[in-house]
């Protein structure tokens, strides 16, 4: 059985989208599944969105998206893991390839990904480089991560020491245990980041990552990207 777990804080007006992309792929693919809504502590109606879409919700107030991942994955029956973000969109065409690859030997992996509605034009120059880094680095990025229960297990899931980045330290776990895979499919994920803060916010950000390395992403201080207050979406997605 498949597993789709998805951390949500604060993801009311998205996440319906999510939930009903992924009974829509699920379903074509003829697989049985679960979906997993692991609420982190949120303040809106997210629960009641995750239950009105069929998913169980598991409540928990860590604020950390590692521990929760790790919490939707604790209740988890299936022997194939999907970790989905709240606000992205995934299909029959990617799940498929990415069960193809998990029964054929790969230990994990990731997809491809493009955003949606309008975003600045530096991400625009840059998404395609960006994609073709994680494939050729065999990293998965945050908004689509699959992986078999066994290995994630024998790693330890994510690491909770971090705030951030957790799903390269988890994919450079599992590439230790066999074939990591990122597939040329993508998934579709929302841009409203890339809308709401300001070039600099962004650049700033990543440059106190860089220059902290490692110790940049285990504290939530600087991440304000993914941890600050929801900003107003005006343009939205498509």
């Amino acid at each position: 059985m498949i597993s789709f777990i998805v951390p949500a804080y604060n993801e009311e007006q998205l996440l319906g989208a999510t939930l009903q992309a992924i009974h829509d792929a699920a379903r074509r693919v003829g697989e049985p599944y679960e979906v997993i809504v692991a609420d982190d502590a949120s303040t809106d109606q997210t629960a009641l969105v995750a239950l009105s879409h069929g998913a169980a919700v598991v409540s928990v107030a860590h604020r950390k998206i590692s521990a929760t991942r790790n919490s939707g994955a604790k209740l988890a029956q299936g022997d194939l893991l999907f970790f989905v973000d709240a606000d992205t969109r995934v299909n029959a065409e990617v799940l498929q390839a990415a069960l193809k690859e998990l029964r054929n030997g790969a230990v994990g992996g990731g997809a491809a990904f493009r955003f949606d509605g309008v975003i600045p034009w530096y991400a625009r120059l840059l998404l395609p480089l960006l994609v073709l880094s994680f494939r050729a680095s065999r990293i998965a990025t945050g908004c689509f991560l699959f992986c078999t229960k066994t290995t994630f297990t024998a790693v330890g899931g994510f690491d909770e020491a971090y705030f951030g980045a957790e799903e390269i330290v988890l994919s450079q776990a599992l590439r230790q245990l066999g074939r990591f895979v990122v597939l040329r499919h993508s998934v579709t994920t929302s841009g409203r980041k890339l809308r709401t803060h300001s070039g600099l916010e962004v650049v700033t950000m990543l440059w106190r990552i860089g220059r902290q390395g490692r110790d940049g992403v285990k504290q939530r201080k600087g991440l304000e990207l993914w941890y600050g207050e929801r900003r107003d979406d005006r343009q939205g997605g498509s």
